[in-house]
């Protein structure tokens, strides 16, 4: 009796997904830490900007089970940036000793916690991309905004107006967002990665 042999056409696909892992292995191994610096039309650093890259061929999928957490301590938000990736469920912990009323009327998402103290019993999800503004129905001078993104890979930029962010070489999408855009969605352009060693990558926000 001849000993088995595997089907061709299923050797060919063994072949083409090993092929196909180790493409996909170099290219992360590719990936290097970069600096993207986020300058204005005078080419002055832009501090306390959202950054997000798309990467080319990641398609966007929601996350599930991620957390994070947009706190109120001394009568203010902490952060009064925070950027996450959509699906995202975000925590509203009220640290004060008075209770706050957090709400948002922005189109990305729409909700309301009223009165309360302590941490509410269920987080907000928020489940589309854009930009959300946040209040306090209570005490006016509260703000804040969350900006959501279709990607992991995102940040927001220091005092220097920089923030690292570990990339693939390949031409992919840059989306930024700063408080002077108000709450219209983070603008777009795209952003090329060269293969060498990493560096810095100057980019303009377009008001």
């Amino acid at each position: 009796m001849s000993p088995f042999r595997p089907a061709p056409l299923l050797m060919a696909a063994a072949t083409w997904a090993m092929a196909l892992s180790s493409i996909t292995a170099g290219s992360a191994a590719l990936a290097a830490d970069w600096t993207i610096q986020v300058r204005d039309a005078g080419g002055t650093p832009v501090p306390n900007a959202a950054v997000a890259v798309e990467l080319k061929g990641q398609p966007a999928r929601p996350v599930a089970g991620v957390t994070a957490q947009m706190a109120q301590r001394e009568r203010q938000f902490q952060p009064q940036l925070l950027v996450v990736q959509t699906g995202t469920a975000v925590n509203f912990p009220n640290f004060d000793t008075v209770r706050h009323h957090v709400y948002s009327f922005s189109p990305t998402k729409k909700f309301e916690l009223k009165l309360y103290s302590g941490t509410p019993s269920e987080p907000v999800v928020f489940d589309k991309p854009g930009v959300a503004q946040l209040g306090c129905n209570i005490h006016d001078r509260m703000s804040a905004h969350i900006v959501v993104v279709d990607t992991p890979v995102f940040g927001v930029t220091d005092a220097k107006g920089e923030v690292k962010l570990n990339l693939p070489p390949g031409d992919h999408r840059l989306r930024l967002w700063a408080t002077r855009l108000g709450n219209a969605a983070p603008t777009a352009q795209p952003l090329t990665v060269g293969a060498g060693a990493a560096s810095v990558l100057k980019v303009d926000l377009k008001d």
